[in-house]
């Protein structure tokens, strides 16, 4: 569960865009959890009676960012980067589903599932070998 309810479905419908929240600093591996001061920029002034914009204030005046819990975590030993499939054109809701139609973020695709990479990848024509996206270290001999 989270700290604060969240609905993405709320705020896409706005017209936000998933970069405006969660940004990807170099070098691009994993995507960031947004930034109190992001969502205060409206909620300064947007529902500032609900308890959860009560809550969200409390951490920005705090200053403590929000103790998100992150949904999806990738398997130990893969290396992984939003920004290679950024760049090569992948929109978020390939791997994170309808997010726009969730009222709370879950686990909705299988994306970090090894069988669901190597198709996408095939399908994609992006490379399937093993160390595209694992690496071992070096043999001890």
């Amino acid at each position: 569960m989270q700290p604060i309810p969240y609905s993405h479905k709320t705020h896409l419908a706005l017209g936000l865009q998933c970069q405006m929240c969660h940004t990807h600093p170099a070098p691009g591996k994993m995507m960031t959890f947004p930034a109190t001061s992001t969502c205060m920029s409206c909620h300064m002034t947007i529902a500032t009676d609900k308890p959860a914009i009560k809550k969200l204030a409390a951490y920005a005046k705090s200053g403590q960012p929000i103790p998100w819990v992150r949904v999806y975590t990738l398997t130990e030993g893969v290396n992984w980067s939003h920004s290679n499939h950024l760049d090569a054109g992948i929109k978020c809701e390939t791997c994170h589903g309808q997010v726009a139609e969730l009222t709370a973020m879950s686990k909705v695709t299988a994306v970090t599932s090894m069988g669901v990479c190597i198709t996408c990848h095939k399908l994609h024509n992006a490379p399937t070998v093993c160390q595209t996206c694992h690496s071992w270290p070096a043999a001890q001999y």
